[in-house]
């Protein structure tokens, strides 16, 4: 079978099955040789290498992969998509397909069972509406994890590697830079899709860091803490964090904190560092203790 990514391949595999675009499932087919090229050039695929592919539609960059990898699972939530994969994929015994909602998924199960436990790398289209929960998920459940490439809204991407002090920081650019160390690699415009969406894309490549900084309580409290700094970015860290109920600080003590930190009382999360706010965090949680 001639590979898909080109509008005219695509619209012969969608007639032939008569499928319908899910607004729901945000469905946007990649039409474009040059950028799915580029994606899988990105995760720097050998035989050696098992890929998770989240969403894989018609199975455009799946072929791809498989081409590339030694074996790829693709998790695809549309089952009116299983028996189109089963087709345009005929041709690739190392494909394994699972009908199902990423969100739902024993990551950490596949990564065992596919790839004996050994670090994986993911490479998705993601849909645009449940980008955050998905890579908020891959790195929290600690799978193993070589790295993720994936396709995400360009302002998404922004705000992963953005920097302190810049309008796109925040408490997704502080999750990804703890997990791991971004990269853009290119950008995608919206025509480069079907149908083509309001915006356009963005590849970045998230390499995984092999170990945690902080041990699972430490690094629970520490998003706790970011999450409470950004959850109302005009007021100070001061107000933020004591303003939020779960974490039970006083002013006083986030004052005493940001003290000893050499900091004013009247700072903002958007200033800080990671390596920042972990420093605070821990200062905070011996404290509450």
């Amino acid at each position: 079978m001639e590979t898909l990514g080109s509008a005219r391949n695509t619209i012969e595999i969608l007639q032939k099955y008569e499928f319908n675009f899910q607004k729901k499932f945000g469905q946007n087919f990649l039409i474009d040789r040059n950028i799915l090229e580029k994606i899988v050039d990105a995760a720097q695929l050998t035989k050696e290498d098992c890929v998770l592919e989240i969403g894989p539609g018609i199975g455009t960059m799946t072929q791809y992969l498989a081409q590339r990898a030694g074996n790829v699972i693709a998790v695809e939530i549309d089952n009116k998509l299983i028996p189109i994969l089963q087709d345009t994929l005929s041709d690739y015994d190392n494909v394994k397909i699972i009908n199902a909602d990423i969100l739902k998924v024993d990551i950490n199960n596949i990564v065992e069972e596919e790839n004996g436990g050994k670090p994986i790398k993911i490479v998705a289209n993601l849909p645009y509406y449940i980008t955050t929960p998905i890579i908020m998920q891959l790195f929290e459940s600690h799978i193993a994890l070589d790295s993720i490439t994936v396709m995400v809204q360009k302002e998404v991407a922004d705000r992963m590697q953005a920097q302190p002090g810049t309008k796109d920081y925040g408490a997704l650019s502080l999750a990804v830079q703890y997990y791991s160390t971004p990269e853009i690699i290119t950008g995608v415009p919206a025509s480069c899709f079907m149908p083509k969406p309001n915006v356009d894309s963005t590849v970045i490549r998230l390499k995984g860091h092999n170990e945690s900084r902080l041990d699972a309580a430490a690094e629970a409290y520490l998003f706790r803490v970011v999450r409470a700094s950004f959850n109302q970015r005009r007021k100070t860290l001061v107000n933020g964090l004591a303003n939020d109920h779960n974490l039970g600080i006083t002013k006083e003590a986030v004052k005493t904190a940001l003290k000893g930190m050499g900091l004013s009382e009247n700072v903002r999360g958007e200033t800080l560092t990671l390596e920042r706010f972990i420093e605070l965090a821990n200062i905070l949680m011996a404290t509450n203790k």
